[in-house]
């Protein structure tokens, strides 16, 4: 299949980590073994890369760590990454160590990273989307979204056991500060009666409306979920307006980097395992400067500017029908 000569591949993860990172890796390696190809990991994402932080990889370096959380190879923060000098030694680093591409794991920054490292590097990169946030166009999911929408989901439900036993207004702040996909995808899934996300402009009277209304038709709990970048001050400073507003006792959760973390949900396994394999196949045809992605369950690449220049659009389906089912 190796119609354009690739020899040897580079992968890094880079950026926040996202449950399946480790399975992407361990396709990755095994698909690049299977066709006869070297492969190198970076360590701690383009600080590897600039410092020339490596471990040699084979199909044992990923045994049993398709169930595992995190990412093996770690990621770090690189500032001289950021700096032309900073990619130019980078790209030194890979042409002295004979990698003919590279593969990087990683959410829009990262990508933005990989698409600035083509512009003094001539070897392939090409992307694959790691986020649990779900913001990158060129994929219907990424990465981490899963596990992320599970972990918040199993959090939300024990909080609605407390909001009814104790008659509270429960404001449960996810991660998501440009996009909504996981406040709309716990929202829905937890059945909560307020969901507030970057995407759509909301109205704090006419939530404390909505507060005092399902409290007189006797709801005994209720429970909102907001993305953290929607409103100034998170769930800390909303709880403290609404309450204000209301006269009902409002509780801020701040869930935080505990959605980043555990054992990725079987999607994610399945999702990163088939992304990793195709992006060396893709490798192997020759492609550059792309992110493999699902989009309708066929597999797409997509230039990678194009994955965090147009906007991904939530489920338009979902905030109609919310209101709805929040009665």
């Amino acid at each position: 299949m190796n119609d354009h000569k690739v020899h040897k591949i580079g992968v890094l993860t880079s950026g926040g980590d996202a449950p399946g990172m480790n399975a992407a890796t361990r396709a990755i390696v095994r698909t690049a073994t299977y066709y006869g190809l070297d492969i190198i990991g970076f360590m701690k994402g383009y600080y590897g890369l600039v410092h020339n932080e490596f471990i040699e990889l084979n199909n044992r370096s990923v045994s049993n760590t398709i169930q595992r959380g995190g990412t093996f190879l770690r990621s770090a923060r690189c500032q001289e990454f950021r700096t032309e000098e900073g990619r130019k030694q980078a790209a030194r680093n890979l042409e002295q160590l004979g990698v003919d591409t590279l593969l990087v794991i990683g959410g829009d920054g990262s990508l933005r990273g990989a698409h600035l490292l083509t512009e003094v590097w001539q070897g392939q990169v090409i992307g694959l989307p790691g986020t649990i946030d779900n913001d990158l166009a060129g994929t219907d999911y990424t990465i981490g979204f899963f596990t992320a929408l599970d972990t918040a989901l199993d959090a939300i439900d024990k909080l609605r056991d407390t909001a009814d036993a104790i008659d509270r207004v429960f404001i449960v702040e996810v991660m998501g500060r440009m996009a909504g996909f996981i406040a709309q995808g716990v929202g829905i899934g937890g059945g909560a009666e307020e969901i507030i996300v970057p995407e759509y402009a909301f109205d704090i009277d006419t939530i404390s409306e909505h507060i005092e209304l399902a409290k007189n038709k006797g709801k005994v709990s209720f429970i909102m979920v907001l993305a953290e970048g929607a409103y100034e001050g998170g769930a800390m400073v909303l709880s403290q307006v609404l309450t204000e507003k209301t006269g009902i006792a409002c509780r801020p959760c701040v869930l935080g980097y505990i959605q980043r973390g555990g054992s990725p949900a079987a999607l994610d396994r399945i999702l990163a395992t088939k992304l990793g394999a195709y992006s060396v196949e893709a490798a192997l045809q020759g492609v550059s400067g792309v992110m493999v992605g699902l989009i309708n369950k066929e597999l797409s690449l997509t230039p990678l500017e194009k994955t965090w220049t147009e906007k991904k659009p939530l489920d338009a389906y979902l905030e109609k029908i919310q209101p709805i089912l929040a009665q």
